[in-house]
């Protein structure tokens, strides 16, 4: 299979675990940050930059700055619109989602977990999207079950490669 057709269908497997769950589930278990994560698992499969260690842990990185950032500067608040124009409103989100944004960088960078989609993740969470801990947890559970999707994905490639070869063999 073309590497560019095999990219496509491995990445549009891995968002649908979640939606699946998501959908099954009733829960928020699809967020932008996942589309992305989807794409670097599938692009770079084996890489060191696809470890559970760096996406697990970019992504709770950025749950955990999101949640603090948002608790500190904009509880209650909420990006679903513009602000108006120079309101407490939007200083708060600004001062949340940077806040956040550097609280994630830092971490990733201080424990080598670097996983660029964990920054939108942190967005999500420090502009008041999915800002609660029970959502915080939900969104680190889901990106195990994608990491989990996508070793299982693997492994069944690896195998019917494995079988291939003894066909031909």
């Amino acid at each position: 299979m073309d590497d560019r057709t095999g990219t496509t269908l491995h990445t549009g497997l891995l968002i649908l675990t979640t939606a699946a769950v998501a959908w099954l589930s009733g829960l928020p278990m699809l967020f932008p940050s996942l589309g992305p994560s989807a794409f670097v698992l599938a692009l770079f499969q084996d890489s060191d930059a696809t470890s559970p260690r760096r996406v697990i842990g970019g992504h709770a990185i950025g749950v955990v700055a999101g949640l603090l950032a948002y608790y500190l500067f904009a509880a209650g608040v909420t990006m679903t619109s513009a602000t108006d124009p120079g309101s407490i409103e939007g200083l708060q989100l600004a001062a949340s989602a940077v806040l956040a944004t550097v609280l994630t960088t830092g971490g990733m960078l201080a424990t080598d977990t670097r996983h660029p989609p964990a920054c939108a993740t942190t967005l999500i969470v420090s502009l008041g999207l999915l800002s609660t801990v029970f959502e915080g947890v939900l969104i680190v559970l889901t990106v195990v079950v994608l990491v989990v999707a996508h070793e299982l994905l693997l492994a069944t490639e690896r195998l019917g490669a494995q079988y291939e070869s003894r066909l031909r063999s």
